[in-house]
């Protein structure tokens, strides 16, 4: 796909910012691993780097020295995994990750390091020490440099970096299996329907299962619309062999784009659906954001016979 950004001064994706975007690149997969592991989910992590970006965008003249540029994206970042964690979903999703027989940990390849069996327990803290763990023990951030970013003092750094790792430490040392979601069978049935079209090519039948003000977000090419974009247009022009199946990542019901290659099918990027009364209204596209997939701790492919 090739969808361009919008040439709109007062839209999200203008020419400046995607000049901005390229210039942060960089930063972007370590970025997109810490929200996933502050709000445990790869694709709500997304979504708030995403609006972390275009605020730091907004106030890129107030950064004086750009080689502070990449603790002033993180602490950005941070406020913004806040403000998730505080919404009523967040604060429902926390409570249920704090019973004790919901708690997993999860069995890591061998070959990798502590910091990577952190990033997976750390969502049993709460965000403060979360925060502290994660900065201090998987992104290496001195004491001075995490005060900054978490709005506190070096003191208050050690205690939550304290009381994180004694948690983290008394957590059962033995995999408990989480009971499996209830699924929606209506949005089960509308992510099959949409497959099925959207793999013919169906354009208009596509269509037909959205609602006439449907939403559309594709990272770093538009948001608006989806009745405005060429969407569409670019999964037909596309040059790579595709087809989209439903599946999950870290157990939430998505569509994966899987593209073909020399061994066969592999998931490329995601797809998100909202629906609200059997009808489509938001549409996020993640096919742009190419740490995400790697970030996901479980991803589930359902391929019909």
């Amino acid at each position: 796909m090739k969808m361009q950004p919008r040439i709109d001064p007062t839209g999200l994706f203008d020419v400046r910012y995607a000049a901005f975007l390229e210039t942060v690149t960089h930063l972007r997969g370590r970025l997109h691993r810490y929200c996933a592991r502050m709000t445990d989910s790869t694709l709500d992590a997304e979504d708030v780097m995403q609006e972390a970006l275009f605020e730091a965008y907004r106030k890129i003249e107030k950064l004086d020295d750009p080689s502070s540029l990449r603790p002033w994206l993180f602490r950005i970042a941070h406020n913004r995994c806040i403000d998730f964690l505080r919404s009523r979903q967040a604060r429902e999703r926390a409570e249920a990750n704090f019973v004790e027989d919901e708690i997993i940990l999860p069995v890591e390849p061998a070959g990798q390091g502590a910091d990577r069996a952190i990033e997976r327990l750390v969502i049993h803290l709460p965000p403060k020490e979360r925060a502290c763990v994660l900065l201090k023990d998987v992104f290496d951030y001195s004491l001075e440099e995490i005060a900054g970013l978490v709005d506190s003092t070096v003191g208050g750094v050690k205690a939550a970096l304290s009381r994180g790792r004694s948690k983290l430490a008394m957590l059962p040392n033995k995999p408990i299996v989480r009971s499996e979601s209830q699924r929606d069978p209506e949005l089960s049935k509308l992510l099959n329907r949409y497959v099925e079209l959207f793999n013919r090519r169906d354009w208009d039948g596509v269509r037909a299962l959205t609602s006439a003000d449907a939403q559309l977000r594709v990272a770093d090419c538009f948001k608006g619309r989806l009745s405005e974009s060429p969407y569409f247009v670019e999964y037909e022009n596309a040059q790579m062999t595709w087809k989209i199946v439903t599946g999950e990542i870290d157990g939430e019901a998505v569509l994966l784009v899987l593209h073909r290659g020399e061994d066969g099918w592999k998931p490329a990027h995601p797809v998100r659906i909202e629906a609200v009364d059997g009808v489509i209204n938001r549409i996020a596209d993640y096919y742009a954001c190419p740490w995400m997939m790697p970030a996901a701790r479980a991803v589930v492919i359902s391929i019909p016979d």
